[in-house]
């Protein structure tokens, strides 16, 4: 008999777990006798595999699972970088069924532990938490019950390290594995840093330093080195399945005006009903949500500010489908398990691309292709500058902080507190700074922070009282390295947005991984209009060098080079020669180059820009506003001094629609060609099913309309096509052309 769940209760045995206690469990002296070598056709490998069948019911691993299971097998320490969706529970959950203790897994969101813990007892798995949710004496019930032997695997808060009662508790327990889930809440390099995470090195030595693996889905190489610092992990195997997500399509959509978001959510909407809506603020989470339940769409809103119960119980809400749409802040990043994600949307830019990715990465986890969209104006990154000043507060303010602590302290060493109170006595305008201060101080040892039964406040304790104000031993290299750091993920999302290349590769790029492959179903790898970058004609480098000479005149050249005055939009309206109240009052209709650029349009110029940003001869400079100029590269083409190729916006979007084509594209197909497009579409939607993305990820409707009119028979005729390019000439062109050979 094995106790089980959250409730504590028992459940009868079903057989399996019996048998795999008679054949007993792997332990340190099994492995000393056998070695590692050849450990898959060892019996130890095959009694996991056969525990993958009858505990998990599955009958081959995923792809890297194996390789990982093994490792784990072997008592190594190891750290585990593999993407939402590719079987990261199962690599720690398996393994702790073999060894001998009990599996202790860190995990950060409730809801999360409870769905993996009702998932192993209904599957007859001996499992339990232990959260905040529990009493003390539930807690203490469950600590003896893991010491007799009754539980295999156990998941704790990060927060439960507090407590040095849970600590010296948990040392009557043996503990054979130690999984740390999210790992990269623990390094300060990582984008959801969380000082609760900062306790488990601490906590794994108090444990009796056992067997620790860490996992994650999104880590740069510098977040990786952090985790193998802080865990202090022994020469640790280190396995990176990749980033890849084949099967979602990411697509960045730069859109003006707050209404044209409203407008392009409806669109995605009508087209995939379950999803996610990320917004930046709790403000922004609440009037889409409401907008949304106007439009009578099933949905909820999430963030920050709501009660613990409240997020909880809104969470479970959507993971069970009794909504569509989940609107929510970054609060909602981790622990969410709903398979039929169809969509994600982030309505403003986040803060990095690994926030980016791991958000967005909560579509499609059943395999199934799914869409995420990014609808993309420069002017939300202010909201993005205001968390980073937020997370960075410098050591002016954390000495404050630290010094109204020491003022204020009890005679227990202690204040009670809460972050707004704090902030109003120190007198700083971003409460968020107060609470980075807060983990900055816990981070150097100075304070500690705990729980206060029953209250909202949280206390702070002096760790070192003999340390009196002004004599706080910070890095400030440390802490200028971090906001530079920061700083540049701002810039990398920002670069990413306005980039040119496949979306997933720019990501793939981005974590470190060489010479990825191009995606075919991003934005950029689908468009049908200019997606080949090559040099410019003669009137086409005309044209750019006056729109640079347009940014040029309403930019200011300083010895630091050149400084931005004005955003886009300004620039476009000038170079149009718009006759605008904003033009006319700063006189910018005096300029040389004011209406030089009027034939062209305000759609084309617009998309012309995007085009100069993505090859850096413009720059959009980080401020209270998005101020354009030129950058070194831009002056020298400017001037005709330099060489430069562009992804060209289409002429059509001259006159406000990029991508219209011409000529007898546009018109209605003759009776033949429908007939074969008709064909062509069904091949189509086959093999966006076969290959699990979206059927516009194989060929947009408009390159079907050309191949049934064109009619090519070999891959070189085909690529003159637009929307085939080379990657989806490899991967889809075969069977269309030999369709076509059959119909000609």
């Amino acid at each position: 008999m094995f106790p089980t769940c959250s409730s504590g209760h028992q459940r009868k045995d079903d057989g399996w777990s019996a048998e795999l206690a008679g054949r007993g469990r792997i332990g340190p002296a099994l492995w000393v006798d056998h070695g590692m070598v050849a450990v898959q056709s060892h019996p130890v490998f095959d009694l996991a595999k056969e525990t993958l069948r009858k505990a998990f019911g599955f009958e081959e691993f995923l792809d890297g699972q194996a390789g990982i299971v093994e490792e784990i097998l072997g008592l190594r320490d190891g750290l585990v970088v593999m993407p939402t969706g590719g079987g990261k529970s199962l690599c720690y959950q398996l393994p702790a069924l073999c060894l001998e203790g009990v599996t202790v897994v860190v995990s950060p969101l409730i809801a999360l532990m409870k769905d993996q813990v009702d998932a192993l007892v209904d599957r007859g798995v001996a499992a339990t938490l232990i959260n905040s949710t529990l009493s003390h004496g539930e807690q203490r019930n469950r600590i003896d019950g893991m010491v007799r032997g009754e539980y295999k695997l156990v998941y704790v808060a990060p927060e439960r390290f507090r407590a040095d009662r849970f600590v010296s508790a948990m040392r009557r327990v043996k503990v054979g594995l130690l999984a740390i889930d999210e790992a990269h809440c623990l390094s300060q390099w990582g984008h959801d840093f969380r000082p609760d995470y900062l306790r488990l090195g601490e906590a794994r030595r108090a444990l009796g330093n056992p067997q620790c693996v860490a996992f994650t889905a999104t880590a740069t190489q510098v977040v990786r080195e952090d985790i193998v610092k802080v865990l202090e992990l022994r020469e640790p195997f280190q396995t990176v399945t990749g980033f890849a997500r084949a099967n979602l399509s990411f697509n960045i959509n730069p859109i003006e005006t707050k209404a044209t978001k409203f407008r392009r959510i409806r669109e995605i909407l009508e087209e995939h009903r379950t999803g996610i809506v990320y917004c930046a603020t709790r403000k922004r989470v609440e009037e889409v949500a409401e907008t949304l339940h106007n439009w009578g769409v099933r949905c909820i809103g999430y963030h920050g500010g709501m009660t613990e119960q409240e997020r909880e119980e809104t969470q479970d809400r959507f993971i069970r489908g009794e909504v569509d749409v989940a609107v929510a802040t970054n609060a909602f990043g981790m622990g969410i398990d709903r398979s039929d994600v169809r969509f994600v949307i982030h309505f403003e830019v986040p803060g990095s691309v690994e926030a980016y990715y791991q958000e967005a990465g909560r579509a499609g986890r059943d395999g199934e292709a799914a869409y995420c969209e990014l609808l993309w104006n420069y002017a939300d990154t202010r909201t993005q500058e205001f968390f980073l000043e937020g997370a960075n507060p410098g050591y002016g303010i954390i000495c404050q902080v630290y010094e109204h602590l020491y003022e204020k302290a009890n005679e227990q060493r202690e204040v009670h507190a809460t972050i707004e109170e704090i902030t109003e006595a120190v007198e700083v305008k971003n409460g968020m700074a107060v609470s980075s201060a807060l983990s900055f101080l816990v981070r150097g040892g100075y304070v500690e922070r705990f729980d206060l039964p029953g209250q909202r406040r949280r206390g702070t304790r002096l760790q070192r009282p003999e340390v009196q104000p002004g004599q706080l031993e910070i890095n400030r290299d440390s802490l200028e390295e971090k906001e530079n750091r920061d700083r540049k993920k701002l810039k990398a999302i920002v670069a990413l947005c306005y980039g040119a290349s496949c979306r997933q590769q720019a990501i793939l790029e981005y974590f470190g991984e060489s010479d990825p492959a191009e995606c075919g179903t991003c934005d950029v790898c689908r468009s049908d209009y200019g997606t080949d970058r090559r040099e410019p004609t003669e009137s086409e480098d005309l044209l750019v060098r006056k729109a640079l000479s347009g940014v040029a005149r309403m930019s200011r050249r300083t010895s630091k080079g050149w400084e931005g005055i004005f955003g886009r939009g300004r620039i476009v309206q000038m170079l149009t020669g718009s006759k605008s109240q904003e033009i006319l009052r700063v006189r910018l209709h005096d300029l040389s180059t004011y209406g030089i650029l009027k034939g062209q349009g305000t759609a084309y110029l617009n998309e012309l820009f995007h085009a100069l940003h993505s090859a850096g001869l413009l720059v959009t400079q980080t401020g209270e506003f998005p101020l354009v100029t030129l950058t070194e590269k831009g002056e020298q083409v400017m001037k005709g001094a330099g060489g430069y190729s562009l992804v060209w916006p289409e002429q059509g979007s001259r006159k406000g629609k990029a991508g219209s084509g011409t000529g007898k594209e546009d018109g209605k197909l003759l009776p033949r060609d429908a007939g074969l497009y008709a064909q062509l579409k069904g091949l189509r939607n086959g093999l966006a099913k076969q290959y699990r993305v979206p059927p516009y990820g194989v060929f947009t409707n408009k390159t079907l309309e050309s191949l049934a009119r064109l009619r090519p028979t070999s891959v070189e005729a085909a690529m003159t096509i637009k929307g085939v390019g080379s990657v989806k000439a490899e991967r889809f062109l075969k069977p269309f052309l030999q369709l076509i050979r059959e119909q000609s």
